[in-house]
């Protein structure tokens, strides 16, 4: 498939379909890591403990990337325009990825629930990491295709 095919020859409904489903994967999981990093600072709360920065951040990162791929969910909108805040969603799932893959990858959960949840989150943050890759490069592509035919249209 060629750089054209992808950006500017295609039926707006080939761009629709996997956009949405991108989208409804990344709010879907965004909400996920909400809950799952939320259950902790929910329970600190319980027992009178200050939240951790930590699950703070992963929580207002997934609260962003919600609110984002809403957003971006919506088909007026042209999300391709905005691929650098895709870019830039990506790299905060890199930290949250990493933050809690170098504390919980290596754990052994022995029975421990509490640690198991958060062993799962971390490949959850990996996920996030991938789909907020993709869309920061389909978008990418897109405004570059359609930069580039605006350039060969004014040059005719």
């Amino acid at each position: 498939m060629g750089f054209k095919e992808i950006s500017s020859s295609t039926p707006r409904s080939v761009h629709t379909i996997p956009r949405a489903i991108l989208r409804l994967l990344q709010f879907a999981l965004a909400l996920t890591v909400c809950g799952l990093y939320g259950t902790d600072i929910q329970n600190g709360n319980k027992e009178h403990q200050s939240a951790d920065p930590k699950w703070l951040y992963a929580v207002v990162i997934g609260g962003l990337s919600v609110v984002t791929s809403l957003i971006y969910g919506i088909p007026l909108v042209k999300s391709y325009l905005f691929f650098g805040w895709d870019t830039i969603l990506f790299v905060l799932w890199i930290a949250v990825f990493g933050i809690f893959g170098k504390m919980y990858l290596h754990e052994d959960p022995e029975g421990n629930a509490g640690v198991q949840r958060m062993k799962n989150a971390v490949w959850v943050d990996l996920v996030n990491v991938f789909l907020w890759l993709i869309s920061a490069i389909y978008g990418a592509i897109l405004f570059k295709g359609r930069f580039r035919r605006r350039g060969q249209t004014a040059a005719v």
